[in-house]
């Protein structure tokens, strides 16, 4: 319940521009220079801030102008930091998916192939993110995948301009599909875009072995059991690894209560 709240909280003081919300406008504040930890659009009429990874890819697009380090600092800060913590309490999308879940449904379990899904972020971390915006000079996940950008800038600025309606396209019409296949998915697969897409997971996975807080197991009571694991939502082979979104749920099944959430 508590991290629960804490994903609200953030959602709402991420998206605090309520004024926005009512006449279609984007904050051009001079908050809007900082990034956010967690994926929230720029475009979002009420967000306050900078998704990381549009100012990353944005970066990228002028790199052979100046080099990124404000983004690329932020971003190695918010890992070092929290890791996959910012994926668990911290993104408003990975809220929006898991309320989703929670939609009366059959629910797929995770398996062999969930697993090997998983690796499919990294890919889309190293193309989208960072290859086509260096090569093509286009932010490639905002501008072809992120179906939170749709959600929370997309559909909300459409619906209120009738001058964007009139302009929209095909391009439009792929990100809806995403949109609606991510939401869909989202009822029967647990956080399947945090699984299997996000990049923004993928970078902060990365630095699971060295972020100063998250989920941590005495192994000193640890019986090796594997109930923490089979417990998981997610597709994570131990408490605390790249998968881990550092939840907490695991702790509950701990018969030796090893598992704990501190400073690492």
């Amino acid at each position: 319940m508590r991290r629960k709240l804490i994903q609200i909280i953030c959602a709402i003081l991420y998206n605090c521009n309520f004024t926005g919300f009512a006449d279609g406008t984007i904050y051009q504040g001079d908050l809007k220079g900082v990034c956010v930890p967690g994926l929230n659009c720029y475009s979002c009429p009420g967000a306050i801030g900078s998704c990381p990874l549009g100012s990353l890819q944005t970066a990228l697009v002028s790199s052979k102008y100046k080099f990124p380090y404000y983004v690329l600092g932020m971003l190695l800060l918010f890992g070092v930091l929290l890791g996959r913590v910012v994926c668990g309490y911290l993104c408003p999308f990975g809220l929006i998916q898991e309320l989703l879940y929670k939609i009366p449904s059959k629910k797929l379990k995770k398996n062999r192939v969930t697993k090997i899904l998983s690796y499919v972020k990294y890919i889309v971390l190293v193309v989208f993110v960072v290859v086509i915006p260096l090569t093509l000079a286009v932010p490639g996940f905002c501008k072809y995948i992120c179906p939170a950008g749709t959600l929370e800038g997309g559909v909300p600025l459409v619906s209120m301009d009738e001058r964007l309606q009139a302009l929209l396209g095909g391009l439009f019409s792929w990100k809806m599909l995403v949109l609606i296949l991510v939401i869909g998915t989202a009822i029967f697969i647990f956080r399947g875009f945090c699984r299997f897409i996000c990049p923004l997971g993928a970078f902060y996975g990365l630095f699971h072995k060295v972020s100063l807080v998250g989920m941590k197991v005495d192994e000193s009571k640890c019986n090796h059991c594997n109930a923490c694991v089979a417990h998981c939502k997610m597709d994570v082979k131990r408490v605390g690894d790249a998968e881990c979104i550092q939840c907490g749920e695991c702790k509950g099944v701990c018969n030796r209560c090893a598992i704990s959430f501190g400073k690492k």
